[in-house]
């Protein structure tokens, strides 16, 4: 990748970066004003600790140990730049199923609606691998037209070999779909691993 990009990277995530607001309701959402990257997947992916890596600040968001607890659509403002969202892991909810439904309907709104949303990354845990309802995410995405890349979290927890075939067998997938960027992403949150790669797509989707 061309230095010029890495550079537009680095410093896009060396800017300050805030909590801004949480929405629990459509109507709760900021108003569309500048661009929005979110960040969706399976809960206890990892969204939160990718978001603490691309920023360098371990607290920003808050990454927990118990699946389903993010109940809302958390936005950190990146200067004035780009929203940062971290959207409810899906898979597993810790609250009545009532409103488990009426969250994932919101979700499933801002990814269809959003009109300042520039990509969305779907999160895989390497050792999982894609799941139906990873599908069924890609799926709506490409009905709904939003661009998407794919990122593989927890890269360090498998051997090289494993590593290869779990990124093939989703690479051979995201061939089959419209929106999907390639090749998807690897990463590491506690290493650093393709924290970097992941900068500058960011800052490319914003011309920076």
């Amino acid at each position: 990748m061309a230095n010029a990009q890495t550079g537009a990277g680095e410093r896009l995530f060396r800017r300050e970066c805030r909590f801004a607001t949480a929405a629990s309701v459509s109507s709760s959402l900021p108003p569309p004003e500048i661009g929005e990257i979110a960040f969706a997947g399976r809960s206890n992916v990892g969204k939160s600790s990718l978001i603490n890596a691309l920023t360098g600040r371990r607290g920003l968001a808050r990454a927990s140990n118990t699946p389903g607890r993010t109940q809302q659509i958390n936005f950190f403002d990146l200067d004035g730049a780009v929203y940062l969202v971290d959207l409810p892991g899906y898979g597993y909810a810790a609250a009545a199923k009532t409103k488990v439904h009426a969250w994932n309907d919101m979700v499933r709104g801002y990814l269809r609606n959003r009109q300042t949303l520039k990509r969305v990354f779907l999160l895989i845990d390497s050792r999982r691998g894609l799941m139906d309802i990873d599908r069924e995410t890609m799926d709506m995405l490409d009905q709904a037209n939003v661009p998407y890349a794919a990122v593989l979290t927890k890269s360090d927890k498998l051997k090289n070999a494993e590593l290869e075939d779990t990124r093939a067998a989703l690479a051979l997938e995201l061939e089959q779909h419209l929106c999907a960027a390639m090749p998807p992403y690897v990463t590491s949150a506690e290493k650093k691993l393709g924290i970097a790669e992941l900068r500058d797509f960011i800052a490319s989707e914003l011309n920076l």
